[in-house]
């Protein structure tokens, strides 16, 4: 997502591609969340929308499986206050818990938080698959 003077303005086609595969039967799907925060008290407003979806997303069935701190990029000009990696069940649980009533209400939190941010869907890669040339065990 792009900066917008702090509110997040959705990429629309992919919006589209992600709900498009919501009907397969594609498995888990990780969002790979990159955050900077506004300086004047943005992680702690982040912290507490961490708090008020924590239970939206244990009703997914999605829960955090990476989060960090960003140091200084080695490639790239980027940078980002923290990375978080959340998985969902499926797009479905995504799009349904996003698309809830319950969600809605605390959205503006994370919106209020942060002065940019990107969601990149990803699909895990089948064990044994390769992914440009890097074979998996």
């Amino acid at each position: 997502m792009e900066e917008t003077g702090g509110a997040e303005r959705p990429n629309q086609e992919g919006f589209v591609a992600f709900a498009s595969r919501a009907g397969e039967d594609a498995g888990p799907v990780v969002m790979l969340n990159l955050l900077a925060f506004r300086p004047d008290g943005g992680r702690e407003r982040y912290e507490e929308y961490g708090g008020a979806v924590a239970p939206l997303l244990a009703k997914a069935g999605g829960r955090p499986t990476f989060m960090a701190q960003s140091g200084t990029p080695l490639l790239g000009d980027g940078s980002w206050d923290m990375v978080l990696l959340v998985e969902y069940p499926s797009r479905g649980a995504f799009l349904e818990m996003v698309g809830s009533e319950e969600y809605r209400a605390i959205a503006h939190l994370r919106t209020e938080a942060l002065t940019r941010s990107e969601l990149h869907p990803m699909d895990p890669i089948a064990p044994g698959g390769s992914a440009v040339g890097i074979e998996r065990d």
